[in-house]
């Protein structure tokens, strides 16, 4: 009967336990040799997406970040307003971010962000407002 009531009581603790120890943990894992980025939700596997990541001359950095901030309809002051829709910023002024220069995804083309498909970037720009900024991870490794 002890056993009984120890096995109710916990089932109930764990319904009612606190919204935040329910909170999705999403990780976007980019290899910028392979050019590619897997993203996962509380630890399995949703997604793997081609990327663009740094082009000659310019660096993509490695590292983990926790997401800072997101922009639906950025552009860039750096760069001639170039558009970066969907942007989940990481590190100062690097993003994952959508482009629309679709034949350059798999290989190296940008300053420095890690660009996706649109489809994809809406995607992942969902997710992280939905897990929230410090509940996002990127991390990247050559």
């Amino acid at each position: 009967m002890k056993t009984i009531l120890a096995a109710a009581a916990a089932s109930l603790l764990l319904q009612f336990s606190p919204v935040a120890a329910q909170a999705a943990t999403l990780v976007a894992n980019i290899s910028i040799g392979k050019q590619m980025m897997t993203v996962s939700e509380n630890g399995f596997v949703k997604y793997r997406w081609k990327v663009s990541t740094a082009r000659n001359g310019y660096v993509t950095p490695t590292g983990s970040w926790s997401a800072k901030w997101l922009s639906r309809d950025h552009r860039s002051r750096k760069y001639d307003n170039a558009p970066m829709p969907f942007a989940v910023f990481f590190n100062g002024g690097y993003a994952v971010h959508a482009t629309f220069d679709l034949k350059r995804l798999g290989r190296p083309a940008s300053h420095g962000c890690v660009r996706l498909h649109p489809d994809n970037a809406a995607q992942f720009f969902s997710l992280a407002r939905q897990a929230g900024l410090a509940n996002t991870r990127v991390v990247i490794t050559r």
